[in-house]
């Protein structure tokens, strides 16, 4: 397998121009001790993430940590996620609270596109999250499931996955869907977002979306399996997954409700909103407008996101990054990534915020090609 890092001119590449000390995105290979494994190798990196992550949250979350960490491992537990084990080796591995809490959080907002360029289907995407450190901590783990290996752009501590490619059979990434709303005025929006997260860990027997996906990547042999998987699996909470194979017309979008599915096979971009929307579901807006932006602002935010990157015409392959342009990159982008299973590439770089307007690069151009292993 052939891996390298390097960093991109400022001319051809989003962002601040990046020196020679800026630092490369580490590549851990986890295959044998899976995530608690990786807590364990990275155990002063994964307390930073912690750190920054909760310190997005005011002085009450702090104080009750404890609280939540129960409440979070008793909604895993009655999940039935086969990752408990992992997430309690990680809790004691650490011993620090807010481990339970942060796997089983609810995701953000994301950009993601499937395209195919010479039948060959590529997938690009953004993960836009509030937490600070996000991009600096950003690692690429090498895992083994029963169905092979993969690549899972991941952190330390963390057991589910967001973005990641299995070389020679599919590439997948993770959305948060739009949001369900009982009452439609803006001040009623923190109402809905905490009753909707409430009732998520408050359900029994269904998998959180994101340890789906890495199950999914640990089952399932090809593009059709990791489909089916995804659209018939029930999940504790909607979500939105976008899916990539290694032949032509393997690409699709998986909406997805707790125990309903609709895919699309032809406009295969995705934010944070129903294609088309659907009364009563609102599509993800940024934090600093959570509660003045109007149910239609909020919706619009989404579909400008997923509209500009369905329209970027440039190449897939294009090691630039050129597609990462407003309001794709927008103030919560915390990482950049092109994947293609059909040729074992994966290109990911982290972005976080540096007291600027948007974010800008604060890693390397991380770059693997696995093809060769894999072929």
């Amino acid at each position: 397998m052939k891996r390298y890092n390097t960093g991109m001119e400022r001319d051809g590449f989003p962002g601040t121009a990046m020196t020679a000390a800026t630092p490369a995105i580490p590549v851990t290979d986890i295959r044998h001790g899976g995530p608690a494994d990786h807590a364990r190798q990275r155990i002063e990196q994964a307390r930073a993430l912690r750190a920054a992550c909760l310190g997005f949250f005011p002085a009450p979350v702090h104080a009750a940590l404890p609280l939540f960490d129960r409440a979070a491992r008793r909604s895993l537990r009655r999940s039935g996620s086969p990752y408990v084990a992992e997430v309690a080796r990680i809790a004691e591995i650490l011993d620090c609270s807010g481990v339970w809490l942060l796997n089983a959080s609810y995701q953000w907002a994301c950009t993601a596109l499937a395209r195919e360029e010479a039948d060959v289907p590529w997938l690009i995407r953004t993960l836009d999250w509030p937490f600070r450190g996000l991009g600096r901590h950003v690692e690429v783990a090498q895992m083994r499931g029963e169905a092979g290996e993969f690549f899972s752009i991941t952190w330390p501590g963390y057991v589910g996955a967001l973005t990641a490619m299995a070389p020679a059979r599919f590439a997948a990434c993770l959305n948060q869907a739009p949001l369900r709303r009982r009452f439609r005025h803006r001040w009623l929006r923190p109402c809905d977002f905490a009753v909707n997260a409430l009732a998520s860990w408050a359900d029994s027997g269904r998998l959180p979306p994101d340890q789906l996906l890495r199950l999914v990547f640990e089952r399932c042999g090809d593009y059709g399996a990791a489909r089916r998987m995804l659209e018939s699996t029930p999940i504790a909470r909607p979500a939105i997954f976008t899916l990539v194979g290694c032949a032509a017309g393997e690409r699709c979008v998986i909406e997805r409700t707790e125990t309903d599915f609709v895919t699309r096979e032809h406009d295969t971009s995705a934010a944070n909103d129903w294609v088309p929307q659907r009364p009563r579901w609102e599509g993800r807006i940024g934090v600093r407008r959570f509660l003045i932006s109007t149910f239609d602002e909020a919706t619009n935010y989404s579909c400008a996101r997923r509209e500009t990157l369905a329209g970027w015409e440039g190449s897939m392959a294009d090691r630039s990054f050129g597609w990462l342009c407003r309001p794709v990159l927008n103030p919560y982008t915390r990482l950049a990534a092109a994947l293609c299973p059909a040729t074992g590439t994966l290109r990911v770089i982290g972005y976080d915020d540096v007291g600027a307007e948007l974010p800008a690069p604060v890693t390397q151009l991380c770059e693997i090609e696995a093809a060769a292993q894999f072929a």
